[in-house]
């Protein structure tokens, strides 16, 4: 039958793979590389993309409370987003494997940080200097601004209706930790 269709047996049998081998067939634009560089993905104009120029990081379920808290229920990612490698390496870290996304939820940043945005969050940044970090309270994630002053960080919200606290650091057995620092953020527009 591949003989006279040019259909692989494989994919009629099992579904598994491409139904052509043929790379000139338009079922398969795309799925097969024309050079070492060309990976088969394209963009949404048809133009050859260079997958290795992408960082892929996962978008976990997990949201950070831009409020009162939000318990850290399941750790699994739904999906990954793409990130330009040159601009992760370049200006957030060259530790790709210590960046995570996950969304915001809550008033408490609003101005800055809104309900439903994604953020990125660099994991290898846990010494906070001043800027907006994930932190880990008890069973909770919060994202808010610090402020690190002598002994302690300032932690507030940019919507006045929540009150800054302060966090000891000379409290270690606190349940206590700075999960990593915020370094972009992307919104949806209504």
């Amino acid at each position: 039958m591949q003989e006279s269709t040019g259909c692989d047996l494989n994919w009629l049998l099992t579904g598994k793979g491409l139904p052509y081998l043929d790379s000139a067939r338009p079922e398969n634009v795309g799925a097969f590389p024309v050079s070492d560089t060309d990976t088969g993905a394209v963009d949404t104009l048809g133009n050859p993309v260079d997958l290795r120029e992408f960082v892929f990081i996962p978008r976990y379920s997990v949201e950070a409370a831009a409020g009162h808290g939000q318990a850290v229920n399941d750790e699994k990612p739904l999906f990954c987003m793409a990130f330009r490698r040159y601009w992760i390496e370049n200006y957030v870290t060259r530790q790709t494997d210590k960046l995570s996304v996950i969304a915001v939820k809550g008033d408490s940043m609003e101005g800055i940080l809104n309900h439903g945005d994604n953020i990125l969050i660099n994991h290898a940044e846990t010494e906070p200097r001043d800027g907006l970090y994930v932190l880990r309270i008890g069973n909770d994630l919060f994202v808010k601004r610090v402020q690190r002053m002598p002994g302690k960080l300032l932690v507030t919200s940019a919507n006045p209706h929540y009150a800054p606290f302060e966090i000891d650091l000379s409290h270690t057995d606190d349940d206590i930790a700075i999960v990593g620092r915020v370094e972009w953020f992307g919104r949806t527009v209504n």
